[in-house]
């Protein structure tokens, strides 16, 4: 926990530095408000001996002196409003953009981490992460700024000014505040673990949350209403428990802190009236005595709630701050080079991959793709067709061999420039809740509304576009959940047609259609192949007879290769057996 805090203040102080104009102008100005602030009791004091000095007899000059006072009170008044106002100001402008870069920050370095990063991440969770992180840098700046540079300047000047009128004043004072402090920093540090605890089980409560959201549909096609609602309402009668044990030790502190008011007050003012009683104090310091103590109590009274916010938030950045710690597990080598496809010729070279190093999915694969070559890969679940589409876009690192895409290591280039030149229709598009028009256009950025129709018109998905009330305008919903699996699939293949990216991959492109769209689409598929490297994985063989070479993978190797008619023909080959399954019906 220490290491994670101070990485956080790192990140918040590094990001601070930025703008350090208007961090100087807001410390200036939070000293110089805290300062006014502790002065002005000190004319009041005046202002009250002035006031009981009167004998009725140099009335005229006892007011001119209470307005002297007055006015002077009101100038510290006045510049004391004019500082807190400009940190207002200035506050607002220096925390809109530190929050703003750290949101940015915790942006780029999350989608720097790999596929499986995601893939082992709840969605909500990590949008709570990104949001607590940045929130926690608002709540320590505003209890920093408002609460704990005030309370030390004030603590300074009373200490200061009480023992000019009596050192036991000050002694007394400060005594009280250091030992209220310090019980406070106490109770704060021992209900942190707490703390920390009420936090994780409300991660785990805001991910069960979103997880169900996002298969509402499968919690109810499989009845899991009840079991998920039970789940949930476990997760959050677990929170709730940790919720009041750290509210009860809450109120228990703000108990022992009334006691410890009450002791102070009492006790400060016996110390005033002996004091008086011996001539050495006035009705003014008595003001001021009561002013200090409305001062200090106000501001000490609330460390115990600063303390608490402060950890609270650090507590609430830390889970964002251990994944910007976290290393990208998928990372460039220094100075990449930028991959240039050419050919497009594919090579893998003696490629093992074993899933959490212990799992072998892969062992020595050697397969060689030539330029501009169809090639489909085939196999039963779990043979390692899907891996080889992952590697290939370097969604893992290998656990040995290499990948070369014309004749360049794909481990030696940048990522991005790998993703440049590869396109990857998948069996279920995920889309952005945007408009079509964005979606296709996010195959290529600068594309015109002229080519994203015409790519849209190649994928067939034209025609239902335009029979939506709002045509290319329309929202697709999350994920797009408004469409239907084919409209998705088209919509994504009109996205790689966009793209025109070298090295086309096909995951099941159009396992989502019905025969009359897988048609149009094979018809559009054939244009979109044309000159370029493609690699199609497919259950449905009547996809892939066209194709230039079929590979069947089983348990990480390659068992058999060949075109349709070689593979057709071989005697008890898997190939052979797949294609009577699924053009004859089932044979015996």
């Amino acid at each position: 926990m220490k290491d994670n805090t101070k990485q956080t203040l790192k990140y918040y102080l590094r990001t601070s530095a930025k703008y350090k104009v208007s961090g100087i102008i807001i410390l200036v100005t939070c000293i110089g408000g805290s300062v006014f602030d502790a002065w002005t009791p000190i004319y009041f004091k005046n202002f009250f001996n002035i006031l009981v000095s009167y004998t009725g007899q140099d009335q005229a000059k006892i007011v001119q002196m209470l307005l002297a006072t007055l006015l002077i009170i009101a100038g510290l008044s006045m510049a004391r409003w004019v500082c807190w106002r400009l940190l207002g100001f200035f506050a607002n402008f220096f925390q809109a953009r530190v929050l703003a870069d750290l949101a940015n920050q915790c942006f780029a370095y999350l989608h720097r981490h790999s596929f499986a990063y995601f893939n082992n991440s709840f969605v909500g969770t990590l949008v709570k992460r990104v949001n607590w992180f940045t929130r926690a840098f608002e709540g320590i700046g505003d209890q920093v700024l408002y609460n704990v540079i005030p309370l030390i300047v004030s603590l300074v000047l009373v200490f200061a000014v009480l023992s000019t009128v009596n050192i036991w004043l000050g002694i007394t004072m400060i005594v009280w505040a250091v030992v209220f402090l310090f019980l406070s920093w106490l109770f704060t540090k021992y209900k942190l673990k707490y703390d920390i605890k009420r936090n994780e089980a409300e991660s785990t409560s805001t991910g069960l949350l979103a997880d169900t959201i996002t298969n509402n549909s499968n919690v109810k096609l499989f009845n899991g209403y009840w079991r998920e609602f039970a789940a949930f309402k476990a997760s959050t009668a677990a929170l709730a428990k940790i919720r009041k044990f750290t509210w009860d030790l809450g109120s228990g502190f703000e108990a022992l802190q009334s006691f410890l008011s009450v002791i102070l007050e009492i006790g400060i003012f016996y110390v005033a009236i002996r004091l008086w009683q011996k001539g050495m104090l006035t009705v003014g310091d008595f003001v001021l005595i009561q002013a200090y103590i409305f001062n200090v109590m106000d501001k000490v009274w609330s460390f115990n709630r600063v303390l608490r916010v402060v950890y609270e938030n650090l507590s609430d950045a830390e889970e964002m701050t251990v994944i910007l710690k976290t290393p990208n597990e998928i990372q460039d080598v220094p100075e990449a080079n930028e991959l240039k496809v050419i050919n497009g010729a594919i090579d893998f070279k003696n490629v093992t991959f074993n899933y959490h190093q212990t799992r072998a999915v892969l062992k020595k694969l050697n397969l060689t793709i030539a330029p501009h070559e169809r090639l489909a890969i085939i196999g039963p679940s779990g043979a390692g067709k899907t891996t080889i589409i992952k590697l290939l876009f370097r969604m893992h690192d290998l656990t040995g061999g290499k990948i070369l895409i014309d004749g360049q290591d794909i481990s030696r280039v940048t990522q991005e420039s790998l993703w440049q030149n590869v396109s990857l229709v998948p069996q279920d598009p995920i889309l952005f809740h945007r408009t079509l028009r964005e979606n296709i256009r996010y195959g290529r950025p600068e594309a015109t509304d002229e080519e994203i129709e015409a790519a849209a018109k190649a994928a067939h998905c034209h025609e239902f576009i335009v029979a939506c009330e709002l045509g290319y305008d329309t929202y697709v919903g999350e994920r797009g959940v408004k469409l239907s699996g084919g409209e998705r699939q088209r919509v994504a293949i009109a996205r790689a047609i966009l793209k025109n990216a070298p090295i086309l991959v096909l995951d099941e492109a159009t396992s989502s259609l019905d025969s009359g769209s897988e048609g149009l689409i094979q018809d559009a598929l054939n244009k979109l192949m044309k000159g370029k490297t493609v690699i199609v994985i497919a259950h449905r063989l009547s996809t892939i007879r066209k194709m230039d070479r079929i590979i069947v993978v089983d348990v990480g190797g390659i068992e058999e290769e060949g075109n349709h008619e070689e593979l057709a023909k071989k005697k008890d080959g898997i190939y052979k057996k797949l294609w009577q399954l699924q053009a004859g019906g089932f044979i015996k």
